[in-house]
């Protein structure tokens, strides 16, 4: 408990436009990777614009460990078939939550972080101070696969007599 700063509820939302693996469409489910942490969405079946809405939280203690997301089509009767992958940085995030902002306006944008080589993100994603909590939404392109972007929700969880950001 002594190395843990928060934890981080990731809201997995949907995927858009994923890759058919089976003959007219896929199953698929994500899989949230940080260290030796592992979660796992369910499956949508038959769909390649699922919508899952799965709150998902990770123990945070070194916000500079990435976080690796795969997208896999779920098969019966043979191994599961991977449909891309993405991974994201919570620095800045982190970085915005141990700013302790307590009286500013709801709505307003902390920082934001632009696409880029290193990154998986779409499009600009801001971090948001909304309704008293740090926030950032996000969209992430699958990397290693033809087609697919999956749309997240960060949302951060102090914990009381954690070593805290």
């Amino acid at each position: 408990m002594e190395k843990l700063l928060g934890l981080l509820r990731i809201t997995v939302i949907k995927g858009i436009n994923l890759a058919k693996r089976d003959a007219r469409s896929s199953d698929p489910y994500v899989i949230i990777r940080m260290g030796k942490q592992k979660l796992k969405t369910r499956v949508v079946k038959k769909n390649v614009n699922p919508e899952w809405n799965e709150e998902l939280t990770l123990s945070i203690e070194d916000p500079n460990i990435p976080i690796k997301l795969q997208v896999y089509d779920r098969d019966t009767f043979s191994f599961d078939d991977k449909m891309g992958d993405a991974e994201l940085s919570i620095k800045a995030f982190v970085e915005a939550i141990r700013m302790r902002l307590e009286s500013v306006p709801c709505g307003t944008i902390i920082t934001t972080i632009k696409p880029n080589r290193e990154n998986c993100l779409v499009e600009e994603s801001s971090v948001i101070w909304e309704n008293g909590r740090v926030i950032q939404h996000m969209f992430l392109r699958l990397r290693n696969v033809e087609s697919g972007e999956i749309e997240l929700k960060l949302n951060w969880i102090d914990i009381t007599g954690s070593k805290s950001v």
